[in-house]
């Protein structure tokens, strides 16, 4: 996988904005119909996992892809700092609970990640610690793929330190945004270099399945890529509705 520097943050320049947003709306509708199928099927699982720095976009992207399906089938967790009961227990002990039983999609909004790049760049899990969690995430992300048939999906929200910074100023200026600033957001931005190299850390252990990287400095491109991502994993599912139940 190429370094985060040598990706882009933005969509390529040939892509008309317009076109792009028409073709999400459209792949946003067919995916009513694979979730439905998904449902009712029954014999697979979804495990969206979407990461990013502050401001990325994670909710907008959640909001804005997903809040059309049925709710029935989907539902969305946000790992905020392990309470004293998590810490008490294994660090995957709070996000095995919460995967997704078959026929359900479900969105982890930060993950069992955060627990070896948070921790890792405020110097609360030392490499040899690191090292084992990344080994036990892939044991778990094949132990999902292979005996509970989840289809995985890894997100990461690339945005570029100059869009953060203007999103999160945004924050304090928009009332409709206000609620989502956090003092310490911006010192967490001057801690940049070591987050990416850390996420480099992840990509490299725990590729399998591959990470899509998202260029995320513009939503509508964004938006668009999680959206056919998806699309294109339900249909390479070959799922079926179920046939009418007999009467007895």
């Amino acid at each position: 996988m190429a370094l985060l520097q040598t990706i882009s943050t933005k969509a390529p320049k040939e892509l008309d904005k317009e076109e792009t947003k028409s073709r999400t709306k459209e792949i946003i509708e067919n995916l009513d119909e694979l979730q439905n199928m998904l449902y009712a099927e029954k014999k697979n699982s979804v495990l969206v996992v979407i990461q990013g720095m502050d401001a990325s976009g994670k909710d907008g992207a959640i909001k804005n892809v997903f809040s059309g399906l049925n709710p029935q089938g989907l539902s969305v967790v946000s790992f905020k700092a392990p309470t004293s009961e998590e810490l008490n227990h294994d660090f995957l002990w709070r996000i095995h609970k919460n995967s997704p039983e078959k026929g359900m999609i479900r969105i982890f909004n930060r993950s069992h990640y955060e627990d070896v790049l948070i921790t890792r760049v405020h110097g609360w899990c030392d490499d040899d610690t690191a090292k084992k969690r990344l080994e036990a995430i892939n044991d778990f992300e094949q132990l999902l793929q292979e005996h509970n048939n989840t289809k995985l999906l890894k997100f990461y929200l690339h945005i570029s330190p100059e869009e953060q910074q203007e999103r999160l100023k945004e924050r304090m200026e928009n009332p409709a945004k206000a609620w989502k600033f956090n003092p310490n957001d911006f010192e967490t931005a001057k801690l940049w270099d070591r987050y990416m190299e850390m996420y480099e850390d992840v990509f490299s252990h725990c590729n399998t399945p591959e990470w899509t990287i998202v260029p995320a400095d513009q939503n509508w491109y964004k938006e668009y890529i999680i959206a056919k991502t998806l699309a294109d994993a339900l249909q390479h599912l070959d799922m079926q509705y179920p046939p009418m139940k007999e009467t007895a």
